[in-house]
């Protein structure tokens, strides 16, 4: 994005080649997270993140078979800069350590940057298909992605809260298995 700052604004047309080989890698990525949850057998606890994958996949795709929308694939990677503290979070979670400070400070960042990487992208490329919904087909495919994504991503965000600022609305056997509750 600092290479090219037009792929903030020019959404479907901006393109450069660090953008084009971050999709690559990143379409690459899905693939191998998609396929080694169907390996080892995760399908059926993994369900989110695989039609999370498909719909990612979808839109890597555009910017890799159609040079269209790169710019949007890499707004969508901002993800990952929140995926840093949710990791953290997990990692804390698994080892009962949510009485420390460090996780009690987490919980704080982890909200920050779950609205600054997740929530603010999303709303801003929502907003950029909405305004051309009718004159694009690939724009109207991949709005389609894009608001499957708004609800999953919300639904996480209010798990999160849920979880680390109403703990005791929380069932503490309930869904034992999943990292997020």
């Amino acid at each position: 994005l600092w290479q090219t700052p037009e792929m903030l604004v020019e959404i479907e047309t901006a393109w450069s080649l660090s953008g084009y080989l971050l999709a690559c890698f990143s379409a690459g990525y899905f693939i191998h997270d998609t396929v080694d949850i169907v390996i080892s057998r995760q399908t059926r606890a993994s369900w989110e993140y695989l039609v999370h994958h498909v719909m990612a996949l979808g839109a890597f795709f555009a910017g890799i078979f159609w040079n269209s929308f790169v710019g949007g694939g890499v707004l969508t990677l901002l993800v990952e800069v929140s995926n840093i503290f949710l990791t953290i979070r997990m990692m804390m979670k698994i080892n009962n350590a949510q009485h420390l400070l460090l996780y009690r400070v987490n919980k704080y960042v982890n909200l920050v940057m779950y609205f600054l990487f997740r929530l603010a992208p999303q709303a801003y490329l929502t907003h950029f298909f909405l305004r051309y919904l009718g004159q694009r087909t690939l724009g109207t495919f991949l709005l389609g992605n894009l608001l499957m994504l708004d609800i999953m991503i919300l639904i996480y965000f209010s798990r999160l809260l849920r979880s680390d600022f109403c703990p005791g609305r929380v069932p503490s056997q309930q869904h034992k298995d999943k990292f997020l509750t």
